[in-house]
């Protein structure tokens, strides 16, 4: 009988892509694609991302998905597609996420007109979200309908991170990172940002998902950053009619100052009249019932991006195992472009950590377990000495 593969996993083996089912190709990125997964083992469904190594080498772009791994492996909230696993091979860096099979919020715009309470659950728990990056000490910078996936029940999650960046109080950036007809005034301006970039992003969302376009929209990028910095948006007729809660609200979140804006502090955002009837511990704990629930009938992605892996690709992916190999040292005079190309595959093979969520979980229950049990220090003497100071003292 011939040898067949084995059908046992245990805890702390290490994850690769011969562990999972491939099946179809739900999503395209600016570094990678994204298929459906099944873990081999567990039998649970999951999103691969997978981005090709000589891709994010010619652009200069391995920092980014390096940052990416790690602000994802120090993330978990109920909106945000929340890391699995992580691993890498001699072609691919893989990023293992919370499966969303709703789709995104890009694809159902653009297909059909939502009421505004289901918009309003959606920015809701989207204002969730960005409030928990933001006290991780992270921003976004990409925030867009692209990047906003349901899961099957109707839930919005938070994804694609490989343009966000750790933020200080005090220290603002100054990059112009993510998609222009999404970036903010001050990000246009140069005059550095924070949080509050995140938070117009989500007021352009916002407008588009009440009035299916954007609030700024033009062929020039030059055109593009003065109507976002002049932000005197039109507020079509509608019929039926928008309501006068909910264009403040959209008012509020595309606001030029960063100081007034919708989202600047968090009381601002869920005092706000259009947010004021939601319960947002309750949001947050997914007691509440979805407005839209996406079709389990009809599928919620681009047939597209399958047939591009089938019919464009050179090398389609393959669940066969690549397993990563040191590289060879550079040849004696080797070139300024070989030398910078070959620091860029030795920063992914040391900076692209190998991340199990299983093993994770299961390391801090020991760390608390053990901690439960260590010893408690012996009990100080109540005597107390003429130079003691008591704990209520002034001097305390």
């Amino acid at each position: 009988m011939g040898a067949s593969q084995s059908t046992t996993y245990a805890l702390g083996d290490d994850v690769g892509l011969n562990h999972f089912t491939l099946g179809r190709v739900v999503g395209k990125g600016a570094f990678g694609k994204v298929r459906i997964v099944e873990h081999k083992y567990t039998k649970l469904t999951f999103a691969l991302k997978y981005i090709r190594k000589d891709d994010i080498v010619r652009t200069e772009s391995v920092r980014n998905i390096i940052r990416e791994r790690r602000m994802l492996e120090h993330l978990n909230h109920p909106f945000i597609c929340n890391l699995r696993y992580s691993f890498q091979d001699t072609q691919y860096m893989y990023l293992v996420v919370d499966l969303m099979s709703g789709g995104d919020l890009r694809f159902h715009i653009a297909r059909k007109a939502f009421t505004e309470d289901a918009v309003k659950f959606w920015i809701a728990e989207l204002g969730c979200a960005l409030r928990y990056i933001h006290k991780q000490g992270i921003i976004h910078r990409d925030v867009k309908p692209d990047n906003v996936l349901l899961d099957s029940e109707g839930h919005i999650h938070l994804a694609d991170f490989n343009v966000a960046s750790d933020y200080t109080p005090g220290k603002p950036l100054t990059s112009k990172s993510g998609s222009q007809p999404y970036l903010s005034p001050e990000v246009w301006a140069g005059t550095g940002y924070g949080p509050a970039a995140d938070w117009w992003s989500l007021g352009v969302l916002f407008y588009e998902c009440i009035y299916n376009k954007r609030p700024f929209d033009t062929h020039s990028a030059k055109g593009l950053g003065e109507l976002i910095m002049n932000a005197n948006p039109s507020f079509p007729v509608t019929s039926p009619p928008v309501t006068m809660p909910c264009m403040h609200a959209v008012s509020s979140a595309l606001e030029p100052d960063p100081t007034k804006r919708l989202g600047a502090t968090w009381q601002s955002f869920i005092d706000n009249p259009f947010f004021r009837s939601v319960d947002f511990e309750a949001l947050e704990r997914k007691e509440i019932e979805p407005v839209f629930v996406p079709s389990k009938d009809k599928t919620n992605f681009d047939a597209t991006y399958d047939l591009e892996e089938l019919l464009l690709e050179e090398a389609p992916l393959e669940a066969r195992t690549r397993r990563q190999k040191p590289r060879e040292p550079l040849a004696e005079g080797a070139t300024d472009k070989e030398i910078r190309e070959d620091e860029l595959y030795r920063m992914i093979e040391t900076g692209f950590m190998p991340f199990d969520y299983t093993l994770a979980a299961y390391n801090r229950y020991q760390e608390a377990d053990e901690a439960a049990y260590q010893p408690r220090p012996p009990a100080q003497s109540s005597t107390t000495t003429p130079t003691s100071t008591p704990r209520n003292s002034e001097n305390a």
